[in-house]
């Protein structure tokens, strides 16, 4: 795997922050992209949670931060799946993984044909059509909140289509859930995991806001929200089972820091672009374009962290995909669904690319190094 297929194009640019796990020391470290290396500097910050709160440590880098590594050689091994050299893990720690749902208007409606197909989807393209119908086309353009959302869900009760996701797509409060427990994010080369009860399901392409403990969104990375569209159109309330399964929360490569070069409203006109590549032959393709998300990014944020709800740790914040598969990959009329050995490259020109493969949730190794573990490891760091 090339070097600039996980850097972004501008890395010579970019202050770029990951998590290598070390087998000598048996925990992760936190490093700063420098050229072709990941530079180890655990010993400045301990934690990218850490870090988040005070991006200005950064500047206090010596020469003494020796211990490196080449990128080529943590991406070999990452794709090996290697544990006995240093490989990516996701890139945040201590943060909480939230998440806000159907934040795009205009790809709400796949959400509303889970939901309808009860989780079937040999019955998708019947009622894709039926919604096209009644909206006449598209909800594009109409801001959740608004009169003429009002207006149309007006319209939607009374032709009986009204639903749990019409409400976060178009009302005035959207969807927050956490996606994964702190520290269960996998990371760039790992496997993504699809649980067997799972028949139906997609990658969802995200940007990944990283939000300090005052609310303050001091970086980004992309993300995989893989989603289980069969268990989740069965019932809203299995949201939990649908989304929160071992390895099923994908971040990296890197947090990006924002500075200068790259801002909060750069990334939120930020494209992101999906590539799958099957064992089989099999290809699909996606594009994410944040600009069209239907609110403004700080809003969701809001949404999250305030007066009602802190996060002392700080949180990364998935915030949502225009992106639904709705080409058959197999069987016409049943849309797409993964299949173990799927190539999943998230990628974008400012925040690299983020690669993983699909496997069944039940034959990835279990999920161990928890904040137990995490708290024994730090404790045994040198202080700084």
């Amino acid at each position: 795997m090339p070097i600039l297929r996980v850097l972004p194009d501008d890395a010579d640019s970019a202050t770029l922050i990951a998590r290598v796990w070390d087998p000598v020391n048996r925990g992760p470290r936190v490093c700063l992209v420098m050229g072709d290396h990941v530079v180890d500097i655990t010993t400045v910050v301990s934690t990218v949670s850490e870090l988040t709160e005070n991006p200005s440590v950064l500047d206090d880098l010596d020469d003494s931060h020796v211990q490196r590594w080449l990128i080529e050689d943590v991406c070999a091994a990452s794709l090996a799946h290697d544990k006995e050299r240093p490989f990516f893990l996701a890139p945040v720690d201590l943060q909480v993984v939230k998440a806000c749902g159907v934040t795009f208007v205009e790809s709400l409606i796949e959400r509303v044909i889970e939901e309808r197909c009860a989780g079937d989807s040999d019955k998708a393209d019947a009622v894709r059509a039926e919604l096209g119908e009644v909206l006449g086309g598209t909800l594009k353009g109409v801001e959740p909140g608004s009169a003429k959302a009002m207006a149309v869900k007006e319209v939607l009760l009374e032709q009986g289509l009204w639903s749990a996701y019409l409400e976060v797509g178009i009302g005035p409060d959207p969807e927050v859930f956490t996606k994964a427990p702190v520290l269960a994010s996998v990371g760039w080369g790992d496997f993504v995991g699809i649980p067997s009860f799972s028949t139906w399901n997609n990658p969802e392409p995200e940007l990944v806001l990283i939000v300090n403990s005052r609310g303050v969104p001091v970086g980004a990375t992309l993300g995989n929200d893989v989603n289980l569209r069969d268990v989740e159109g069965r019932s809203a309330l299995l949201l939990g089972k649908a989304k929160d399964n071992n390895a099923q929360s994908s971040l990296g490569p890197f947090v990006r820091l924002f500075d200068s070069t790259f801002s909060l409203d750069h990334a939120s006109q930020e494209t992101i672009n999906l590539s799958v590549t099957g064992e089989d032959g099999y290809e699909m393709h996606g594009v994410n374009s944040v600009s069209e998300i239907s609110r403004p990014l700080m809003d969701l944020v809001r949404a999250v962290m305030g007066v009602h709800h802190q996060y002392p740790d700080g949180i990364a914040l998935y915030t949502g995909t225009l992106f639904a598969p709705s080409a058959d990959r197999d069987v016409p009329g049943s849309g797409f669904t993964h299949k173990p050995g799927d190539r999943v490259a998230i990628s974008s020109a400012h925040l690299g690319t983020l690669v993983n493969t699909t496997a069944p949730t039940e034959d990835l190794a279990p999920w161990t190094f928890g904040i137990r573990e995490m708290v024994s490891y730090l404790g045994r760091l040198p202080s700084a």
